[in-house]
């Protein structure tokens, strides 16, 4: 094989473990092994497919346009289309329009994610993560109700009419332990509990601190969205915990430097996109598009953003030149001041 092709092998592949934020391209083969199990299992091929040439298109796009060589060498520019490719299939049905939505999309969420990276990761040093595949996601589902060749379809979230109408008891141990590896799963729009085994063992082959990280963000949010009471179905699919597993890896090790102070932090904001998760699901339910991995980037988002200023702000008194030992303000640094 040529050079290039097996650099662009590898370079894809590594894309395709980056939505774990693992540089693996063995870890993206296993990937590839969960999205095809899943495939097989459903008899569906559509989602596994579509993630191939979505990170393909993607990686090639970034060739093309000359990014930053590092970056797309580490998969950087591909996470993002092979996420835009698994998620079309899952909510449009089958049609060449769909194919060629797919190499757009994922065609766009490399410009988006240059994009990203020169402001929100320019300015303000925030990863601009799976946020480029969310925007593409949302443009392309909701675009989808415009043309004839487009048909929505699948598990696009409907609006609940009575959230209070939830009752979830305690799941047998058996359903707790297949809801935990399809939280993890999901972040692939995965159903299949088998494939969020291979999806761990992967993350575990390159980081176990990531891979612990994974889940303890799936167990708890497991938790939590039981606790609150969430719709069952939801919860038993795995819907409730792909972002909060995303949120604890994001938080705890990726991009804060992991101790014991940060596991807290990351623990909260995991807790948080549960929270996130449910708001977002009736926000954008009467629009007829899914909510894909916003929750978690939304709450990575405004927990990274203060990684410079976690030490809190001192509330005491703070001595000032232009207030006298009485209080007041002397008339000549009144008057001075305009």
């Amino acid at each position: 094989m040529p050079r290039g092709q097996s650099n662009f092998l590898v370079q894809s592949l590594r894309g395709t473990s980056q939505v774990f934020f693992m540089e693996n391209a063995l870890t993206g083969v296993l990937f590839f092994a969960a999205m095809a199990y899943a495939s097989a299992v459903s008899g569906v091929w559509a989602t596994t497919i579509g993630a191939a040439i979505g990170v393909g298109v993607a990686t090639l796009t970034a060739r093309l346009l000359e990014c930053d060589e590092p970056s797309v060498s580490s998969g950087l520019y591909g996470f993002n289309g092979v996420l835009v490719g698994a998620a079309l299939p899952t909510f449009i049905a089958a049609s060449p329009q769909l194919w060629a939505a797919i190499v757009i999309g994922a065609a766009a969420s490399t410009v988006f994610t240059a994009a990203f990276s020169a402001t929100l990761t320019g300015k303000w040093g925030i990863p601009g993560s799976t946020g480029p595949f969310v925007l593409t996601g949302w443009l392309m589902v909701a675009a989808a109700y415009s043309f004839g060749g487009l048909h929505v379809m699948g598990d696009v979230p409907k609006l609940a009419s009575d959230a209070t109408s939830h009752t979830l008891g305690t799941p047998a141990p058996m359903e707790l332990v297949a809801i935990f590896f399809r939280n993890i799963a999901q972040v692939y729009l995965l159903g299949s509990a088998v494939s969020g085994a291979i999806i761990l063992i992967g993350v575990l082959i390159a980081s176990v601190p990531a891979g612990i990280a994974a889940a303890a963000g799936s167990l708890l949010s497991l938790i939590v969205a039981i606790a609150l009471g969430a719709d069952p179905s939801a919860v038993s699919k795995g819907l409730y915990g792909f972002s909060p597993v995303l949120t604890a890896m994001a938080v705890g090790v990726i991009f804060l430097t992991p101790s014991p102070r940060v596991a807290v932090y990351a623990g909260l904001a995991t807790v948080v996109t549960v929270f996130v998760q449910g708001a977002l699901d009736v926000m954008v339910a009467p629009a007829g598009i899914p909510s894909f991995t916003a929750p978690y980037v939304l709450t990575m988002y405004l927990f990274i953003a203060p990684k410079k200023l976690m030490a809190p702000h001192p509330h005491g008194p703070v001595a000032d030149p232009m207030i006298d030992d009485r209080g007041t303000t002397p008339v000549s640094a009144a008057g001075s001041s305009r």
